[in-house]
């Protein structure tokens, strides 16, 4: 095989440690499944061993040992298959699968037009279409919902976000802390029924609009455009609603529990925000680290704002509740 470009060390590196980290992770998840997922865990080992010493060939690299960063990810993800067993450990094939295609798409768009196209592209076609063949055999079928994953976050973000501001508001305005606990849980309550209510509305609204297009095309004998089954309004409503409840409730639970100060808050809503924005990242491919920069950058934001505005509205209105 001819030599990759030489500028391409990181990305052959981090190429090379990811294959080594599925692999590694797959051969500790098979301690620990049993019945059909272990069947494909011995499926997917040597496919994973294939492409692991592909890519070192290919990068002219050779590493043994995962880093510590991915070391840990690793601990992490075999304690949580240990958990919640099967489904944890379908779900954490899933995500590798999932986050593997969106990383060499990216390979690919740098390959495809040079000499070493046509490697690539063998290799990428195994990825994509063996790995995702084994992996969705026990269950038939995806189940990380795209869907579901946007309502839970949109949810869990807006609850924390939304409601760690406004208790950060609320501090900044009242002197008594019964006055902040109340007037934070009013805004939960209210807000979840607004989010439940604006996504059970924008589904439905979807839903008529494709039935519409649907009816249109048949009375026309136009071929129907193909449309994947979306989730159901009322579900998405509840996951939506259901979501922001429990990121409203940790802003406000410090303040519950006889927190003073907004400090206890803030520390507690920026663990969940990083644990949480982690969680769902692996789920659907995301970027980690942006993601949870992107969110804590959002909370600061919100929370600085919304003080100052309860300071002013301190200083001018003379509150003082």
């Amino acid at each position: 095989m001819q030599d990759a470009p030489a500028g391409n060390a990181q990305l052959g590196r981090r190429l090379v440690l990811d294959e080594l980290f599925d692999l590694s992770l797959y051969r500790a998840l098979r301690g620990v499944a049993g019945g059909p997922l272990r069947a494909i865990l011995d499926e997917l080992i040597p496919i994973e061993t294939r492409h692991y010493e592909f890519w070192q060939q290919f990068f002219g690299l050779e590493i043994a040992r995962l880093d510590l960063a991915r070391r840990v990810k690793l601990l992490w993800l075999v304690g949580l298959a240990r958990v919640f067993g099967a489904p944890g450990i379908h779900l954490i094939l899933e995500a590798i699968e999932v986050f593997g295609v969106r990383k060499y798409l990216a390979v690919w768009r740098q390959y495809e037009h040079g000499p070493l196209g046509a490697a690539v592209r063998g290799i990428l076609e195994d990825e994509f279409k063996h790995e995702d063949t084994v992996v969705m055999a026990e269950h038939g079928g995806r189940q990380i919902s795209p869907q579901r994953i946007r309502d839970i976050f949109l949810g869990l973000n807006d609850g924390l976000v939304e409601i760690l501001g406004a208790v950060s508001g609320f501090f900044g305005a009242f002197a008594n802390v019964t006055t902040v606990l109340i007037a934070g849980l009013m805004v939960a309550v209210a807000g979840a029924l607004s989010m439940g209510a604006g996504a059970y509305l924008a589904g439905s609204s979807e839903a008529e609009l494709r039935d519409t297009e649907t009816r249109r095309r048949r009375f026309l004998g136009e071929p129907e455009a193909a449309v994947e089954a979306g989730a159901s309004p009322i579900g998405s409503g509840i996951w939506v609603g259901a979501s922001y409840v429990l990121g409203a409730v940790v802003p406000v639970l410090p303040v519950a529990f006889g927190a003073r100060s907004l400090l206890p808050s803030l520390f507690v809503a920026g663990g969940v925000i990083v644990v949480v924005s982690a969680i769902l990242a692996f789920l659907s491919g995301m970027d980690v680290r942006r993601r949870i920069l992107l969110n804590l950058g959002i909370i600061a934001a919100a929370v600085a704002i919304s003080y100052v505005i309860g300071l002013l509205a301190k200083s001018i209105w003379g509150i003082s509740v």
